[in-house]
């Protein structure tokens, strides 16, 4: 199983990107699949998860109704799109998936994407 990240960049407090995340070697649809950042001087946090079955999506609390997971099966892609961007969000992001049926905590990720950075900086 290998993932690329992808999407990060400089953004306006305000503004928005859409981090990608594209799946290889096997279906996206065994896995579920996890967005994590680490601030710098933080520990690695959840972001958000879509489960496995029924796409069931989550979110952590800084970011609910600013943040959107989705996927694209056929495309075995994962996006995260994320509006109204903070300072704070300023991390660099990494994408996981994992075999449990939603993967909330570093701990059930069992394969990981390169990170990709995200600044929110005016």
């Amino acid at each position: 199983v290998q993932l690329q990240a992808s999407g990060g960049g400089l953004a306006q407090p305000g503004g928005s990107l859409t981090l990608s995340c594209a799946l290889s070697g096997f279906a996206l649809s065994d896995f579920a699949i996890g967005w994590f950042r680490r601030a710098p001087g933080k520990e690695r946090e959840g972001v958000s998860c879509i489960s496995k079955k029924e796409d069931i999506a989550y979110y952590t609390d800084s970011v609910k109704g600013r943040f959107t997971i989705s996927r694209d099966n056929a495309k075995n892609t994962v996006y995260l799109q994320m509006n109204n961007l903070k300072p704070e969000d300023t991390a660099v992001y990494y994408c996981g998936a994992g075999l449990d049926p939603e993967v909330v905590h570093p701990s059930q990720i069992g394969w990981w994407g390169q990170g990709t950075q995200v600044t929110v900086s005016s």
